[in-house]
C-alpha cells in the first residue's frame, strides 16, 4: 500500500486581500508547514468578508472531502468578522458562548487593561463575540492576539479556523495547534532540494526533467525561469512526501542523481543550492 497524504484546503478570507491592500503570506506559510509534515494542499483561495460566498466556498469542500480545512481571518471583534457565522451555517452546529474560550478573551483584555493598552477590561458585546464559536469546537489559545482559534472535528473532515493577523496566526499554528497536526501527520515526512544549472533556455530542460518524472512519479521536479538572456542560470526544485522523513530524502536524492547524470551527458553543469 503507498502512502496516503494527508489532503487541506486553505481559504484566506478578507476583502483587504481581494482589494490588494493586504498581500495573503498566511497561505504561503501553512502550505511550506503542511507540506512538511507531509500533507499535500489541493486548494487555496482568497475569499471576501461575505457570509454567503464562504459559505459557498465551505460546502464545496465538505463535498469534495479533504482531511482538513484551514480558514485564516474573519475571527475578530466587527461586525465584518464573519467566518465563524459561515463556518456554523454549512455545518449545523449552531454558534454557542464557549466558556473556556471566554476565559481566554477575557485574560488578554485584562492583560491589556494592566499594561494600559485599552481603558477597560470589561467583556463588551463585541469582546464576547470572539468567545461565540460552532457547537463543539474546541478553542485554541491565541498567545499574541485577543480572538481564539477555532478547532472543529466533523465526522469525515476537520475545519481549522486561524486570525488572519500572521504573528497571531503563527503563534497558535506553533503553539496550541501543532500538536494536534503531528497526531494527524504522523511521521510523515517531506524533503526538498535546489539546483542551480548553466542552462538558460527552459525548453532545453523539459526532455530531461520530464524522463525524471516519469521515472520517479513520487518526486514534485520543477524548473523556473525568470528570464533569457546570456549568463541566465535557472534554477530547479526537486520535492517528496514520504511516510518518513528518510524516505522523502531518499526519493529526492535519487531524483537528484539522475538528474545530474543526464544533465552531464547534455554538457550542462549543475551545483546544489540547498536542501531541507
Amino acid at each position: 500500500m503507498g502512502f496516503s497524504h494527508p489532503t487541506v484546503e486553505i481559504f484566506a478570507i478578507g476583502y483587504e486581500l481581494l482589494l490588494g491592500e493586504v498581500v495573503d503570506t498566511n497561505t504561503a506559510w501553512l502550505c511550506r508547514l503542511l507540506t512538511g509534515l507531509g500533507g499535500r494542499v489541493r486548494r487555496a483561495a482568497l475569499l471576501p468578508d461575505d457570509v454567503e460566498v464562504i459559505r459557498s466556498e465551505l460546502e464545496g469542500a465538505l463535498q469534495r472531502r479533504p482531511d482538513l480545512v484551514f480558514t485564516t481571518g474573519g475571527l475578530g471583534p466587527t461586525e465584518d468578522d464573519r467566518t465563524l457565522i459561515a463556518v456554523a451555517l454549512v455545518t449545523g452546529r449552531p454558534l454557542e458562548e464557549h466558556p473556556q474560550a471566554l476565559q481566554m478573551v477575557a485574560a488578554r483584555y485584562q492583560a491589556l487593561a494592566a499594561a494600559g493598552y485599552v481603558s477597560s477590561p470589561e467583556l463588551t458585546p463585541p469582546r464576547r463575540k470572539m468567545a461565540l464559536l460552532p457547537q463543539g469546537a474546541v478553542p485554541l489559545p491565541n498567545p499574541v492576539g485577543a480572538a481564539p482559534g477555532v478547532l472543529l472535528p466533523l465526522e469525515h473532515i476537520t475545519i481549522i479556523c486561524l486570525p488572519g493577523v500572521p504573528e497571531e496566526m503563527k503563534a497558535i499554528v506553533q503553539g496550541a495547534l501543532i500538536p494536534y497536526l503531528q497526531s494527524q501527520f504522523g511521521k510523515a515526512g517531506f524533503a526538498e532540494l535546489r539546483m542551480l544549472v548553466d542552462c538558460g533556455d527552459e525548453s532545453r530542460l523539459a526532455p530531461l526533467l520530464e524522463e525524471i518524472q516519469q521515472q520517479l512519479p513520487q518526486v514534485y521536479i520543477k524548473s523556473r525561469a525568470r528570464a533569457f538572456g546570456p549568463g541566465v542560470r535557472l534554477r530547479i526544485y526537486l520535492s517528496a512526501a514520504a511516510s518518513t522523513p528518510q524516505e522523502a530524502q531518499a526519493l529526492v536524492e535519487e531524483a537528484r542523481r539522475r538528474l545530474e547524470e543526464q544533465l552531464a551527458k547534455a554538457g550542462i553543469a549543475s551545483e546544489i543550492l540547498s536542501r531541507d
